[in-house]
């Protein structure tokens, strides 16, 4: 691999020369600017503006454009004598977990390769006191007219250096985000994490460009004067109305992808319980029964939820005869117990019957006129009378 850059790493006092090369390398395919009459190249050639004609690259130098329009000529030795340490040098400042660093911070990667014999030591020493402490080391270099950053990690037996831009030069995702909120049910959340287990994981060694092998054989169709081959074209994407579909859908077509079965069990609702108007029970018309074994209903207007006042009365005047039932119940209590209590004096019942008798006589005799004082058709009368 050829070098881009030449200089050394500063660890301290300890210098390790070494040679900057690409890590990386493009296999996009490119194409030329054509006339589209005749396929005639479209160059572009470089003029000088003063002497009116075409130049060479080596004729070619570096300029500042002032305000004013001034040009300030700068030459590869103004650069290289620069008052920086990192004109030449790659030098380490710090050493840092990986994680500190933010992805959207890295640039171009280089491989690092020791520059002879003498820096193989070092270069070595470097290598493995990165791998024993698991972190990168954050270095300053200068290439191509500025000062960059740089993060060092080890990559197999090398070491490969990740061009970082500045922390200033990473714009912050203000206005990025949905300006309206949004609530993701757990179930919209389960059924996602579904999704990423289907899908899974991927060798990244097995993904290739696509798109570079379509437009290799486009190409090659129309050098052998063949049509291109066409493909089909994907599905209009449609606005996505229902989200929990358009994942159950997404979850079914990758395991069908992947040869799996495609049911996909539902899962439960973790929505907290939506709260719903319940309807109080109609009540029935309370029932009352008296002592004489009768059930009044008492009836509820449910027109305007209130008791008519004519309900009302009805209740008032059951009331008190349920009340007056009671009283008499009371009454017809007492007496039972009295008239028990006198069943119970079994020896004296036949006296009091006796004497009721006994009595009973003499009112009726009080009642009668003497025998004396009776004329003969009245005795007759009353003899009569007593024989019946």
């Amino acid at each position: 691999m050829r070098s881009i850059w030449n200089g050394a790493i500063s660890f301290g006092l300890v210098s390790i020369p070494i040679k900057l090369v690409n890590a990386t390398e493009s296999h996009s395919i490119s194409f030329r600017q054509v006339h589209t009459e005749d396929n005639g190249r479209i160059r572009y050639r470089k003029f000088c503006e003063l002497e009116d004609r075409e130049v060479t690259q080596s004729e070619i130098g570096k300029g500042y454009e002032d305000a004013d329009g001034t040009i300030v000529p700068i030459t590869d030795e103004d650069l290289s004598h620069l008052p920086i340490p990192t004109a030449r040098t790659i030098e380490i400042v710090a050493f840092v977990p990986a994680d500190r660093i933010d992805p959207l911070q890295m640039d171009a990667a280089y491989y690092l390769a020791a520059s002879g014999a003498p820096a193989a030591k070092p270069y070595t020493l470097l290598r493995e006191a990165l791998k024993r402490s698991q972190k990168v080391a954050i270095a300053k270099y200068a290439l191509r007219g500025r000062e960059r950053l740089g993060m060092l990690r080890v990559v197999g037996d090398a070491i490969a250096m990740h061009g970082l831009l500045w922390p200033d030069e990473v714009r912050a995702p203000e206005g990025v985000a949905p300006d309206v909120d949004v609530t993701v049910r757990d179930q919209e959340l389960d059924l996602a994490d579904a999704l990423m287990a289907t899908l899974g994981e991927v060798d990244l060694q097995d993904l290739h460009d696509e798109y570079r092998e379509a437009l290799e054989e486009v190409i090659a169709a129309k050098a052998a004067g063949e049509t291109p081959p066409e493909t089909s074209e994907p599905a209009p994407g449609g606005k996505v109305l229902d989200l929990m579909a358009a994942l159950e859908k997404s979850v079914r077509a990758a395991r069908e992808s992947r040869g799996e079965g495609a049911e996909i069990t539902p899962l439960p609702d973790k929505r907290p319980p939506t709260a719903t108007k319940r309807t109080p029970p109609k009540k029935e018309p309370a029932t009352k029964t008296s002592s004489t074994g009768r059930t009044s209903s008492t009836t509820k207007t449910s027109s305007a939820g209130k008791v008519s006042s004519t309900a009302k009365a009805s209740a008032a005047t059951k009331t008190a005869a349920a009340k007056s039932s009671g009283a008499k119940a009371s009454a017809v209590k007492s007496s039972s117990v009295k008239s028990s209590s006198a069943k119970s004096s079994g020896a004296k019942a036949s006296d009091v019957k006796a004497t009721a008798k006994r009595t009973a006589a003499r009112k009726q005799a009080a009642k009668q006129p003497d025998a004396a004082k009776q004329t003969p058709a009245r005795k007759a009368a009353v003899s009569r009378k007593r024989s019946a």
